[in-house]
């Protein structure tokens, strides 16, 4: 017996008239006139050998053997669409130089890249975390393609990816202590959360101390983790062992953009900030 090949055409007005309950809405979807998603429909009913829909007053409902075919019809849709997007994207840059701030959303930077890469295999990506202002000063000296970072107060350079909050955090429990100077744990002069949370303090006229210090955002973290002082993170950076600190001064947001390309004339730049901006989820990253 010869195994018929399902139309993939067929199942796309099959997956339209299951999810829009009709024909005529189908139709709508499909740019199709009722009569011709209904002739699509007995020809996929007439290969499969058997009935996929019951008519109803209102609307159509799934026959088991409906059922039983929609879940494949929509991940033969899927996995056409997926290798079509693949192959009939432009050709993709082999390689690109992308620097990358510590603070931007430092546990799911690894799933998100290895995602993207997923989407473009032809791409040799190289990449630097660092602090935003010295990749940025590495980029306009031609070390690197595109920086994600972060946009400094009254900027309008680069292109907005996401804004966030910024909180103080520090281990659970921690209480400032009684009649001595705040402590905190810092990122370098430079670093813009640093600047903005001192300015903070001092408005308050909090006193404070930095007591520890280091050009890693992850060892700033982890004092704070240690009870050691108070650290400043963007709200999507944060990490184990900290949570936010109420009762001090509030920080605003920030702004994560994507910097590089201004004539925009690299063909990565829009997939990688639309991965950026919506990468579905990391579960999907790792599929």
């Amino acid at each position: 017996m010869r195994i018929p090949d399902l139309d993939l055409d067929l199942l796309r007005a099959f997956v339209a008239v299951a999810e829009r309950g009709g024909f005529t809405a189908a139709g709508q979807v499909l740019g199709l006139t009722q009569s011709a998603v209904s002739l699509k429909l007995k020809r996929l009913e007439e290969l499969v050998g058997r009935p996929l829909l019951t008519r109803l007053p209102r609307g159509v409902a799934l026959t088991r053997d409906g059922e039983a075919l929609i879940a494949y019809a929509r991940r033969m849709l899927a996995l056409n669409e997926e290798a079509v997007r693949r192959l009939a994207a432009p050709r993709m840059a082999q390689r690109l130089r992308l620097g990358v701030a510590d603070h931007f959303v430092p546990r799911r930077l690894p799933a998100l890249l290895a995602g993207f890469l997923r989407e473009y295999p032809e791409l040799r990506l190289e990449v630097e975390v660092g602090r935003s202002h010295e990749l940025r000063a590495a980029l306009s000296e031609g070390r690197f393609d595109l920086v994600v970072g972060k946009r400094r107060d009254g900027e309008t350079e680069g292109r907005l990816i996401f804004s966030e909050d910024i909180v103080w955090v520090a281990a659970p429990g921690f209480t400032p202590p009684p009649g001595r100077p705040l402590p905190l744990a810092m990122l370098p002069q430079g670093c813009m959360f640093r600047d903005r949370a001192l300015a903070a303090l001092a408005r308050a006229g909090i006193a404070f101390e930095v007591v520890f210090t280091s050009s890693s955002l992850s060892a700033v973290a982890a004092a704070a983790a240690a009870g050691l002082g108070v650290a400043v993170l963007g709200r999507q950076g944060l990490m184990p062992g900290v949570e936010p600190l109420p009762g001090l001064p509030e920080l605003g947001t920030a702004q994560m953009c994507i910097f590089g390309d201004e004539a925009r004339q690299s063909a990565l730049i829009e997939p990688l900030l639309a991965w950026l901006r919506n990468p579905g989820s990391v579960d999907e990253a790792g599929r």
